[in-house]
């Protein structure tokens, strides 16, 4: 387990006296860059402050350059600058806050305007699971919630108080919790003793259309336990137990929005290799971007033209053809993709789309029997699949309303027998993306090759993408985690 090491500004922030762990000052830490040559220490940054560019902010940034974990990430300091940088995590933290408050007496309760989370603790029972929730998503050692009153509590700002400005009765909890959270190892102790690496699988058995489903997992644990690592499966509520684990492979639908962005950046934070990673899920998830990606390094994609209103959208069948493809950039799944015919059509789903997103994307239809979807991970072509056109529908997918989604069927190939044309441009756009595990689809008309589109959350079923090349695709998969912590 790796040592402790407590950054602060001023040696009478956090004394020698009041913790076992080693304190020293932050410009201490940034001016001796080989004082822990050889350690693996764990760095507690109690700077006053974190703002961009400051002592505090280099102090975490070089930290992780030089491979110690630290509290808090410089992600969290940038997150936690801004209200608008952390909103998208209200909701989940409102409801969680509201839940412990209903469990307060009324006037205990009422008189709550302040919170004050010392390393995912607070001094109050009943919002114990609000402070592990606050935690999770902002690691930061003192977490200031201030709260709106009403009915319904509303968070109106998160931020980060300096352990100087901690009054007396706040200085112990915070000291206690500190000797809590140091004392719990990052990583549980592992008693294995054939297994050398332990991946988590992020999975949800009760999901409709999962990338993966539990019988596949379960194959791909067999091919995994031959290379020495166990999968060990998890789920939503399973964040604080991530870093028990050396690697994460997200089995969700993932969403920038929900938990497995969360699951994939607190990975990343304990230096963790993962699929998919956060900054695949921020490029794969919007097609605004990839539109602009693919296009721009010449790699052809079906007409396409981003609408930001409806006046744009007067001539989109003179210019597209007709019918036209209308498109949510964030939609997964065929969900949020329709074909409409007419101005006044177009014009109505539009105007429908435009309440649930500012930017829109107007393409030519181009109707194929079957997508191309090439499997590409680590830059290199892993499986080639035919997905077919769900029956009577122009889509891999058909959606209605209150009915089971309906799939078409699927043809696999070997790498070797898949268009030479196809492979390459899938390859070529996937590497643009990064380096992990990527669907790229593909439409073939004629000689034209197009990219529909790069998900980074691809699907890969047993007997269904691993047909043609078999247990060589989960083996090539679970290589790629063991190279990344065997260089650790």
């Amino acid at each position: 387990m790796s040592s402790w090491v407590i950054l602060v500004d001023n040696l009478k922030d956090v004394s020698n006296a009041e913790t076992p762990h080693k304190v020293m000052t932050v410009h201490e830490y940034l001016m001796h860059p080989k004082l822990f040559a050889g350690a693996n220490p764990s760095i507690l940054n109690l700077s006053r402050s974190y703002g961009y560019q400051g002592a505090g902010y280099y102090a975490s940034l070089l930290a992780e350059a030089r491979q110690h974990r630290v509290v808090p990430a410089v992600e969290t300091m940038i997150e936690l600058s801004r209200k608008q940088l952390y909103q998208h995590a209200l909701p989940e933290l409102e409801d969680k806050l509201n839940r412990g408050l209903r469990k307060m007496a009324a006037e205990d309760a009422d008189g709550v305007r302040r919170m004050l989370v010392h390393l995912g603790q607070t001094g109050e029972p009943a919002l114990e699971p609000f402070a592990r929730l606050l935690f999770d998503w902002f690691r930061a050692p003192v977490l200031e919630v201030m709260l709106e009153p009403g009915e319904w509590r509303s968070i109106k700002r998160i931020g980060v108080l300096a352990v100087d400005g901690l009054a007396p009765g706040e200085r112990s909890l915070f000291l206690s919790a500190v000797e809590t959270y140091t004392t719990r190892p990052w990583r549980a102790p592992k008693q294995r003793a054939t297994m050398k690496y332990s991946l988590a699988v992020l999975s949800d058995p009760k999901e409709e259309l999962p990338p993966s489903s539990i019988a596949s997992l379960r194959h791909m644990a067999r091919v995994a336990a031959r290379q020495g690592v166990e999968v060990v499966p998890i789920g939503k509520g399973d964040l604080d137990r991530l870093a028990q684990f050396d690697a994460l492979f997200i089995r969700e639908t993932t969403n920038i929005d929900n938990h497995t962005y969360r699951f994939a950046r607190r990975a990343v934070q304990e230096g963790m290799p993962v699929i998919d990673d956060p900054v695949s899920m921020i490029r794969c998830t919007n097609k605004v971007y990839l539109t602009e990606l693919l296009n721009s390094n010449g790699i052809a994609t079906p007409k396409t033209i981003v609408l930001s209103s409806l006046k744009e959208a007067g001539d989109l069948e003179e210019q597209l053809g007709s019918p036209v493809v209308l498109k949510i950039p964030d939609g997964s799944f065929s969900r949020g993709v329709f074909r409409v015919a007419g101005a006044e059509p177009i014009r109505e789903k539009l105007k429908e789309l435009f309440q649930e997103s500012a930017i829109l994307l107007a393409q030519e239809y181009c109707p194929t029997d079957f997508d191309w979807r090439i499997g590409v991970l680590d830059g290199e072509p892993l499986f080639a699949c035919q997905y077919q056109m769900a029956k009577k529908h122009w889509q891999i997918v058909r959606h209605e309303a209150g009915k089971k989604s309906v799939e078409g069927g699927f043809a696999t190939f070997s790498l070797a027998e898949a268009p030479p044309a196809v492979v390459d441009i899938a390859v070529r756009a996937a590497r643009l993306i990064g380096d992990g595990f990527y669907g790229v689809d593909l439409k073939m008309i004629d000689d034209r090759v197009v990219v529909i589109e790069i998900n980074d959350n691809p699907n890969l079923d047993h007997g269904v993408e691993d047909l043609a090349e078999k247990d060589t695709v989960w083996e090539r998969l679970i290589r790629w985690f063991v190279r990344r912590l065997e260089v650790r």
